[in-house]
């Protein structure tokens, strides 16, 4: 049986960056999305426990599936094992205040419609 493969997902979140794994990623059925599933997170045994990743944990404590919209995807790579998930800061010269969401596509122009 071969080895599951394990996905490594950085994304935008309210302002910050998310690196998280899990199982299965794909095209979502919401026009816009990548859906994630399977999120892995460290063993409760471990002796040392990092605070972000609780955080996350409680985050996405029940939720077995979500979909994150690709404009906030910055990369998904397939990795051999599992890392730390963690939070980091505001990205570099990002607002305080998030800006509304732009269209994913526009009419094309010199389509003849006014």
């Amino acid at each position: 049986m071969p080895e599951e493969s394990i996905y490594k997902i950085v994304f935008l979140n309210q302002g910050k960056v998310y690196e998280m794994y899990a199982r299965s990623v794909g095209q979502s059925g919401i026009f816009g999305f990548i859906e994630v599933e399977g999120f892995l997170f460290g063993e409760r045994s471990e002796l040392v426990v990092d605070p972000t990743e609780e955080t996350l944990k409680s985050e996405f404590k029940g939720v077995r599936r979500t979909n994150i919209p690709m404009h906030s995807i910055v990369r998904i790579d397939e990795v051999d094992k599992r890392g730390v998930n963690r939070i980091t800061g505001k990205v570099e010269g990002e607002a305080s205040v998030m800006p509304f969401p732009t269209p994913i596509f526009d009419k094309p122009s010199g389509s003849g419609e006014s």
